[in-house]
């Protein structure tokens, strides 16, 4: 007897997500590169501190260094790919698939306060993790007035 997991609502997010993604695609019309490429979107988490903003991507599986990121005016992009694996003669049936497989896109629009100059980008345990230090921004300081 097999045992599966009852997720009433697997469905329904499934749905919200495609539609999202649809909805996403088409705001993204004028650039025809983004969705056209993209078989998956890795998900992310963005932090911003005082002296930087970090980016976290969840790339399981793929080699830091076979993914490119690029800084080219002002928009951070994210790609690469994930081979899917090598089909057996003897191999097990596979059950369950829930990692997406192919090539995967993702773009950010870095604000004003990014110094793109000395973004960094570093991969470890499956997630990338990249570094955009803000540039020192101008303290205010009080002017005398003369009387």
């Amino acid at each position: 007897m097999s045992v599966t997991r009852y997720e009433p609502w697997s469905l329904h997010r499934d749905l919200w997500n495609e539609m999202g993604r649809a909805l996403e695609r088409m705001q993204q019309s004028d650039d025809a590169s983004s969705g056209a490429t993209a078989d998956w979107v890795p998900p992310v988490d963005i932090e911003e501190s005082k002296d930087r903003f970090v980016i976290y991507a969840d790339v399981s599986g793929i080699d830091p260094s076979s993914i490119d990121v690029t800084l080219e005016n002002g928009v951070l992009t994210l790609s690469g790919s994930r081979e899917g694996q090598v089909e057996q003669q003897d191999a097990a049936e596979r059950r369950r698939v829930e990692r997406a497989r192919g090539r995967f896109y993702r773009r950010f629009t870095l604000p004003d306060t990014a110094d793109a100059d000395n973004v960094s980008a570093r991969g470890n345990n499956g997630v990338l993790e990249i570094v955009i230090p803000k540039r020192a921004a101008s303290q205010p300081r009080r002017i005398s007035v003369a009387a």
